[in-house]
């Protein structure tokens, strides 16, 4: 596994390379404690997982993981971070990130969450109990498909979705069917119950609609 590290703070960025560097089925191919850096590296070192603190200089860090995760898909994203709040926590995971590490984790379980990050074996911070979305998640929904969800939570229309995510409606139904179909339910207001009974509301996006 390759890993590529990006932490504002030098202590922690070599305390975590420490922690991998003797890791047989783990290789650090660059560490850096700026985003710019981080994004350059990334086209030249070719990692399969960026490790990336949110609070990078300048706020870099939610941006650098906001480019990531849509101009390098194949990469597991996994966000290091000193807190541990759950607003900070869901998101990230909303984001793009495969994991969420908190920094006071024992250095001796950072292997293992990178591998279970890598083979995609867990889509939530370690040490945090799931939600019902990471929960989702898991079973398989994609973010579209949660965000439809949310749509659908709050009453929306097709042509409602459409204008607020910026894509046609055909894209809508498209989404919506593979949603129906994961949930086992018939239509839109089946799915609207579901969202309900497990506690998930429209997010910020959805609100005002």
């Amino acid at each position: 596994m390759r890993v590529l590290i990006a932490d504002d703070n030098r202590l922690m960025l070599e305390g975590f390379r420490r922690a991998l560097e003797r890791v047989e089925d783990i290789e650090v191919v660059g560490a850096t404690h700026s985003g710019d850096q981080l994004l350059s590296m990334i086209e030249r070192r070719c990692p399969e997982v960026v490790v990336i603190d949110l609070d990078l200089r300048a706020g870099d860090g939610q941006r650098c993981l906001a480019v990531i995760h849509s101009a390098h898909p194949a990469v597991k994203i996994v966000v290091l971070s000193s807190s541990s709040a759950e607003n900070d926590i869901r998101s990230a995971l909303g984001h793009g990130a495969r994991a969420y590490i908190v920094k006071s984790i024992n250095p001796l379980d950072i292997p293992s969450a990178l591998r279970q990050a890598y083979d995609e074996t867990v889509y939530h911070a370690f040490g945090f109990a799931p939600g019902p979305e990471d929960e989702l998640r898991a079973a398989g929904l994609t973010e579209r498909e949660l965000t439809m969800l949310r749509a659908l939570a709050c009453g929306m229309s097709n042509r409602a979705i459409s204008q607020r995510l910026w894509v046609s409606e055909p894209t809508v139904k498209f989404h919506l069917g593979n949603l129906y179909r994961k949930l086992g339910v018939p239509n839109r207001l089946a799915a609207a119950s579901f969202a309900h009974n497990q506690g998930i509301a429209g997010d910020g996006v959805f609100e005002a609609a």
